[in-house]
């Protein structure tokens, strides 16, 4: 499909100095950025929360055993 574009002097420049040193065509060279900023629209980073788990999974949650008071108590020591 054929389309017009405007695209300011100095990076239309850069774009066809890239594309000389490449062996690219200038048309190549923006289908190849459209692909690259389409691609990453699709994948939204990933965010994963750190693990802050206390104790030893194999052996269960340390303050299992404690009443909330003594939780409270062992959680908020030190400080």
């Amino acid at each position: 499909m054929k389309t017009t574009v405007d695209v300011a002097d100095e990076l239309l420049e850069r774009a066809r100095g890239h594309a000389r040193r490449t062996g690219q065509s200038v048309r190549a060279l923006i289908e190849e950025g459209l692909r690259l900023v389409l691609q990453a629209e699709r994948k939204p980073a990933e965010f994963r929360l750190p693990d802050r788990s206390v104790g030893d999974r194999r052996n269960g949650n340390p303050l299992e055993a404690f009443s909330w008071q003594d939780r409270g108590d062992e959680i908020y020591r030190g400080r």
